[in-house]
């Protein structure tokens, strides 16, 4: 057996076990996690003394990045739960949307607020207003949450100030084209909304999650309004989460290459304030302005309360970012990516590329930065060096960093253990709406390429 088949098989037997010891042995995520670490890193050669500090490499830091971002967007979810904010929140969307496409709303929510913030991030801050609106309007969660989930994922992948396809650009000699890489990002996205919206629609009518035995009751519904005394307003119920969103947009544009709002103090405050962990600490105290009382039940106990309902996804996404580690410091991601470059593919190159990264390591933007690098020398060779073959590519490779999300993608864990989802349900639900996603996208890639190239 070549190296490319035996890394390949070391990784199916891996997921494959991923899957049948949470979805049919029920043993918990973490341990699982851990244990396929260790198997991938036996198994692909790696030094037995290095796979200890490389899991814990990875756990700690995936941690590092979102850990106290998914602390902070748990509390502020808590408190917006406690409170009624959610309840103000889902009334909101749906005198906006008539009540008709609660789904659709999501997916565009999704879509516009990972522009600026990663995919993650913005999850776990919708993640509240999701779920209120999913009982709210009384239809699936599993829908709402893929609905979501793919809305988040089709721009954090193809549209720039996402670090990700700036690298992408950057690496592909486009620095000073962003605009253009923008624009050429929000088409192809859209595209990949569209459909993930339909596949959740689809899925949703199928599966069910944990959260879906929270169906709305109008009798219960009418007397937690009165538990809940004077609701807040729209404004300060949505303040926690859009502000946060706000300013990570403010940052994300003060760190332009061309630096739009200058480099002196006005840059410096605003990069400040648009760092995710600063923002959504932001975010924090803007939401204890709903709190109806500062006491030890509010400030102590709703707190202590966020903060367990946070802890169990802090562990399962830092195990899962250990995987990921462990699986490119095996080399796997890097062997097949070598491997498919042999082939002449034109524009599906970087796609199969990007999603062989993907699929091997978890990160997209891993996928994203390390496509782009290997491609980068190829453009002359692959009739693809003019500015619009330039801009495509980084399409193509956005779209392969969608293809797929599962069980060594941070990602996929944040989404599966916020919507309360078992992982046998969530690769059928998520994983398989990446896959559709990134074949779209690459698809509208192939479709614009017939006619700019």
């Amino acid at each position: 057996m070549t190296e490319v088949g035996y890394l390949l098989l070391v990784l199916v037997m891996a997921v494959a076990f991923i899957v049948l010891a949470t979805s049919q042995l029920k043993w918990h995520p973490f341990i699982v996690l851990l244990m396929a670490s260790y198997g991938i890193g036996f198994g692909a050669g790696m030094d037995p003394l290095a796979i200890g500090a490389t899991i814990r490499s990875g756990f700690g830091s995936i941690l590092g990045y979102i850990g106290i971002i998914i602390i902070l967007g748990s509390l502020i979810g808590t408190i917006l739960e406690r409170t009624g904010a959610a309840i103000t929140m889902a009334n909101a969307v749906l005198r906006l949307l008539g009540g008709r496409f609660p789904g659709l709303a999501m997916s565009l929510m999704g879509y516009v607020v990972s522009i600026p913030v990663f995919c993650d991030s913005g999850f776990v801050i919708l993640s509240s207003l999701k779920r209120a609106l999913a009982e709210r309007a009384r239809v699936s969660a599993v829908m709402m949450s893929v609905a979501l989930a793919t809305g988040l994922f089709a721009s954090h992948t193809l549209i720039p100030p996402t670090p990700g396809p700036i690298a992408a650009a950057g690496n592909l000699g486009l620095s000073d084209k962003l605009g253009l890489v923008i624009v050429t990002g929000i088409l192809v996205s859209f595209a990949a909304v569209l459909t993930g919206y339909a596949w959740a629609v689809f899925v949703g009518q199928r599966l069910s999650s944990g959260e879906d035995g929270a169906n709305f009751d109008e009798a219960a519904y009418e007397k937690a309004l009165k538990e809940y005394g004077k609701l807040p307003s729209a404004t300060m119920a949505f303040a926690p989460i859009m502000v946060p969103i706000l300013l990570i947009a403010l940052g994300s544009v003060a760190a332009f290459p061309s630096h739009p709002l200058g480099e002196g103090t006005a840059f410096a405050i605003i990069s400040f304030l648009g760092k995710p962990i600063n923002a959504l600490f932001i975010g924090f105290f803007i939401s204890l302005g709903l709190l109806p009382s500062l006491t030890k039940v509010t400030t102590y106990d709703w707190i202590e309360d966020g903060l367990k309902s946070a802890a169990t996804i802090i562990m399962i996404t830092g195990a899962g970012g250990g995987l990921g580690t462990i699986l490119k410091e095996a080399g796997i991601g890097e062997v097949l990516g070598n491997a498919l470059a042999s082939y002449n593919l034109g524009i599906f190159l970087p796609f199969v590329i990007a999603a062989a990264f993907k699929t091997a390591q978890g990160s997209s933007t891993v996928a994203l930065v390390a496509t782009s690098a290997l491609i980068a020398p190829m453009l002359n060779s692959l009739g693809l060096d003019s500015t619009a073959g330039q801009v495509l590519t980084v399409m193509a490779i956005g779209a392969g960093a969608m293809t797929v999300s599962h069980a060594n993608d941070s990602f996929f864990w944040v989404v599966a253990q916020f919507s309360k989802m078992d992982v046998s349900t969530a690769y059928r639900a998520m994983t398989v709406a990446t896959l559709i996603q990134g074949l779209t996208a690459v698809a509208v890639v192939y479709l614009m390429s017939l006619v700019l190239l």
